[in-house]
């Protein structure tokens, strides 16, 4: 049975077109780097009704940015999240290009997100993602360990409303059932720490509140399937472990779906 959720993974893929290759300065490594490692095949493989990832890298256009969000760290970033330039020098994307990005790219991915939120029997949507095991310079917790799952509502370590970023997207109560469901299984769990949330998870939070829908952030820790040196995923740890999330995912059912 599928479940009434839908899974959202931005930052899925590696790919840069063709046409924007040139510009970049990252090595390839440093442009793969950008990429949530193995978010598309765990997160893909659970048992929704709707599952969207990105085709192209967050470097070419981040999907989890505000589509008006400009700068270093914006919708189409000048700096990657180890506080390395994008991009060569007189190379960074004009404001017309940065609108063809935004047609060709961004746009398209968030009508079919819209699209899937929008059908009656849909309850929820997880916007899914991977993180290193230590935070990288341009993190909020550079050099710190992290947990295996990190679960974001927009709010404080609780899960409680943060005066400061505004209305949760989904409750308190209900973020906490899901990190117990989590630890259940074995997964280690921080709520709001490091990240609380992106645009994708804030947004449709906002927009899909008066419909009684609800919006969660997952990140999970390369730890669990990774190598960080080698940047291949260990197929002997990331079958159990989708297993174990498929598991998560059909408990979450049996809760919010009762």
């Amino acid at each position: 049975m599928r479940l009434p959720f839908v899974i959202s993974v931005p930052h899925a893929s590696f790919a840069i077109p063709e046409d924007i290759k040139p510009s970049i300065a990252l090595t390839a490594r440093e442009t793969i780097e950008s990429c949530d490692f193995g978010a598309r095949e765990i997160f893909t493989q659970l048992p929704v009704s709707v599952t969207l990832w990105a085709r192209w890298s967050r470097l070419v256009v981040d999907l989890n940015r505000d589509p008006a969000e400009r700068g270093s760290y914006g919708v189409v970033p000048e700096f990657d999240y180890h506080g390395r330039r994008i991009y060569k020098e007189n190379y960074f994307p004009t404001e017309e290009e940065v609108d063809r990005r935004l047609k060709k790219y961004y746009w398209p991915y968030h009508h079919r997100l819209k699209e899937a939120m929008q059908s009656p029997q849909i309850k929820a949507l997880f916007d899914c993602h991977s993180l290193a095991k230590i935070g990288p310079p341009a993190a909020p917790d550079t050099l710190r360990w992290r947990k295996d799952i990190v679960l974001g509502n927009g709010g404080d370590l609780f899960g409680e409303i943060d005066p400061a970023r505004g209305m949760t997207t989904c409750p308190a109560e209900t973020l906490h059932m899901t990190k117990k469901i989590f630890c259940r299984s074995g997964f280690s769990v921080s709520i709001n720490r490091p990240y609380s949330g992106g645009f994708i998870t804030t947004h449709y939070g906002t927009l899909f509140a008066g419909e009684g829908k609800m919006t969660i952030q997952i990140k999970i820790n390369h730890t669990l399937y990774l190598d960080e040196v080698t940047l291949q995923l260990r197929m002997d740890k990331l079958t159990p472990l989708v297993k174990r999330l498929q598991h998560v995912f059909r408990e979450m059912g049996k809760e919010w779906c009762s």
